[in-house]
């Protein structure tokens, strides 16, 4: 048990060590939903004119509306790059040499997830006080409910990148495919407005969106922060959690790119 610790705590400490020394990431990380935050929210709310109702509460801004999204933005973003790090990584030979340890790949791959979704973690309540120095402030309690929902969302987002680094073996065809998935998610989900506004539209819109496992992280987010609880949405994010991260175990299976490699 003492060795699974000990190379939990060591993949947990590279990963911290490799975001440090990426200062760009952390500024890019926080300028995105700042922009979002602080410039295009004006410009949505007058055009959708949106008054928001329960179940958040009686009513709230569109700014504090959208918060959570891009809290779920930024955990969406990080867990894209810590996965494009895993597809330099097994270019240059350390995932290979990583995933021969003595321990279960499952764990190893595991440690990574909660190192990647430590750092997203601290972005997101970087962001948050950000926010709250331009008058965005949430339920002070919210800050810390927030906290689980915020980790099962990195985990999840984590996961989803790990099963696609596990599939695509070139880095840039990996920026790419990123680009691909990170925008549909993101727009298709409740972020930036609420599903029944999606619904006005579309219903097909509002069925896309309300599949999308990211809107049901989001959603999780979106109540904690207003101290509620929304067991359908944890439920939701928890299940895509284990199916990516089932997808990531079968992608990083040596037996399968040694038939691969007969075939």
């Amino acid at each position: 048990m003492n060795a699974w610790i000990t190379a939990f705590l060591a993949i947990c400490w590279r990963e911290a060590l490799r975001f440090i020394h990426q200062r760009e990431r952390f500024v890019a990380a926080l300028v995105r939903p700042l922009v979002w935050l602080l410039v295009f929210a004006a410009g949505f709310r007058a055009a959708l004119g949106l008054s928001i109702t329960p179940p958040y509460q009686t009513y709230i801004t569109y700014e504090t509306y959208i918060v959570p999204g891009l809290c779920g933005m930024i955990l969406l973003f990080n867990g894209m790059q810590s996965s494009l790090s895993l597809v330099y990584d097994r270019e240059m030979g350390s995932m290979r040499l990583l995933l021969t340890a003595p321990l279960p790949r499952w764990w190893l791959l595991f440690s990574k997830l909660c190192g990647a979704t430590f750092i997203s973690i601290l972005q997101v309540y970087t962001f948050l006080a950000i926010a709250a120095a331009f008058g965005i402030v949430m339920a002070p309690l919210g800050y810390l409910a927030a906290l689980p929902a915020l980790a099962l969302g990195g985990l999840m987002l984590g996961a989803l990148g790990l099963a696609m680094s596990s599939f695509i073996k070139q880095l840039e065809n990996f920026a790419g495919v990123m680009n691909f998935v990170i925008f549909p998610m993101f727009f298709l989900s409740s972020a930036l407005y609420p599903l029944w506004k999606m619904q006005e539209s579309s219903d097909l819109l509002h069925d896309i969106c309300a599949a999308n496992p990211f809107t049901h992280a989001v959603e999780a987010i979106r109540f904690a922060l207003y101290l509620q609880w929304n067991p359908a949405a944890l439920g939701w994010t928890a299940l895509a959690t284990l199916g990516f991260m089932a997808l990531a175990l079968w992608g990083y299976d040596p037996a399968r790119g040694m038939t691969r490699h007969k075939g």
